[in-house]
């Protein structure tokens, strides 16, 4: 097997000496586990370091490989612009990297660089790595806003990738854990945060790979954490293989989790199919979920299928409920994979004759003209899990008037609106509430705005 092993580390910029200037001693197990980490990984004789890090280039929809030959960095963020770090890039690993994702049909590649320089994501393994392993050449790849399962998968390409082209891979998987572990930390406490900790570290040490399907995206925004999904795309490249794994260290002392582990391959087994296992799983998942929609989210479904397979709007079909036919109101579309957006488009007041016309609109635009995603493809449409949200007349209000669970709300000014369905995961407050709206509308705080808030009745 082309990927020889794998290890997940942190990467606070205080571990360096001359940015943490004492205060890299609090965490001195740390220290050591990544020295060992790097040792073991010297000890495979790599011939590249495939980097995965949450702070490279990231697009919601597309995974970023770093072109060129080589990069540079610095620390200049942390007030250290002096301590650098350089690195040339395996080019050829890169390029096979991308056109096995693609052949999978992965958004992957070299396109869209918007900073060159080395983040500190990668600087600071590199620093302990290339120590232990010299002046070796790294891919460096950032992670995407895309389900866990396109991470996984991707990590199944590199492994291909690497595969073919005989390389000698060690998969760096950079990326702190929770960031609310102490309510006097830099990000304050959540019970979500010692909780991530705790289950991605038995995780790592059991490495039951599987189980990092089993976290949904509210969980892991209120954890804050950061290196999930480096972890699912270093699973990927160990798909349908044991792997022996060991825990270096665990510790978050300043709030924020830092773990050390190692995973090396060990032979084929045909049960560690974990992305083929989830499939299974979610597809069981989506057959109970069709089997209890209603008339509303069953209309969604059928337009957006019919669209995205034929390029035309469907006709209203025929034995509708009257309220869907009689009745007209604004409505909104969600569509989600994995628990994930997919799009969400709608209307605060009805444009057409019928909620029916509404629901049909406004699936084919959720689904293929939300500005912050791709159209959705024939391929995603068996996964895809529909909202559709019905509106009351929005009514003006105060902040005092708000419930984010209950109500949605309507800001405005001049020309500028933004709209927030109620009972979202992860807005729990009405300040988070507010600060979505007025983000969305491009509204400054300082500014003054109107409010309006509104019902609905949601059908999933």
């Amino acid at each position: 097997m082309s990927i020889l092993g794998a290890f997940v580390v942190p990467h606070p910029p205080l571990i360096l000496p001359e940015i943490g200037r004492g205060e890299e001693r609090g965490i001195q197990a740390t220290i050591d586990a990544y020295r060992e980490a790097a040792r073991r990984a010297a000890a495979l004789k790599p011939d590249v370091l495939i980097v995965l890090s949450p702070h490279s280039v990231m697009y919601r929809d597309y995974f970023h490989i770093s072109p060129g030959q080589q990069a540079r960095g610095s620390f200049a963020a942390f007030g250290r612009p002096d301590a650098t770090c350089a690195v040339s890039y395996d080019g050829a690993l890169a390029e096979a990297i991308g056109s096995e994702a693609a052949a999978s049909g992965i958004p992957a590649g070299k396109n869209g660089e918007r900073r060159p320089e080395l983040d500190h994501g990668t600087m600071i393994p590199l620093r302990f790595f290339c120590q232990s392993c010299g002046a070796i050449p790294v891919v460096r790849i950032g992670l995407s806003g895309l389900p866990l399962l396109e991470h996984y998968n991707f990590g199944k390409a590199i492994a291909r990738a690497a595969e073919r082209l005989g390389r000698r891979a060690v998969v760096v998987a950079s990326g702190d854990l929770s960031h609310k572990l102490k309510a006097d930390g830099p990000y304050g406490f959540a019970p979500e945060g010692p909780e991530f900790d705790r289950r991605i570290m038995e995780i790592f040490s059991s490495a039951d790979f599987g189980a990092m399907f089993e976290f949904d995206s509210a969980f892991c925004e209120k954890a804050a954490e950061c290196g999930l999904r480096s972890f699912v795309i270093m699973a990927g490249a160990f798909d349908g293989c044991d792997v022996e794994s060991e825990v270096l260290s665990y510790e978050g002392p300043f709030g924020v989790g830092y773990g050390v582990a190692c995973f090396v391959p060990c032979a084929v087994d045909e049960r560690r199919r974990f992305g083929q296992l989830f499939l299974r799983r979610e597809r069981e998942k989506l057959r109970q979920t069709a089997a209890r929609e209603d008339a509303y989210v069953k209309l969604a479904r059928l337009s957006l299928e019919h669209y995205v397979k034929s390029g035309r709007v469907a006709e209203l079909p025929d034995g509708l409920p009257e309220e869907l036919t009689e009745r007209r109101a604004g409505v909104f579309v969600s569509v989600t994979i994995a628990g994930e957006l997919r799009g969400c488009i709608g209307t605060i007041e009805p444009v057409r004759g019928s909620v029916a016309e509404e629901i049909l609109h406004n699936a084919v635009s959720a689904g293929t003209r939300d500005p912050r995603f791709a159209p959705v493809t024939e391929a995603e449409l068996p996964r895809l899990v529909y909202d559709v949200d019905v509106l009351s007349p929005a009514e003006p209000a105060t902040r005092d008037d708000l419930d984010v669970r209950r109500y949605g709300v309507i800001v405005s000014s001049g020309g500028r609106k933004g709209v927030l369905l109620p009972d979202l995961d992860g807005v729990d407050t009405v300040e988070r509430q507010l600060d979505i709206a007025l983000r969305k509308a491009g509204i400054e705080r300082g500014e003054s705005y109107s409010l309006q808030r509104f019902e609905v009745v949601r059908h999933r």
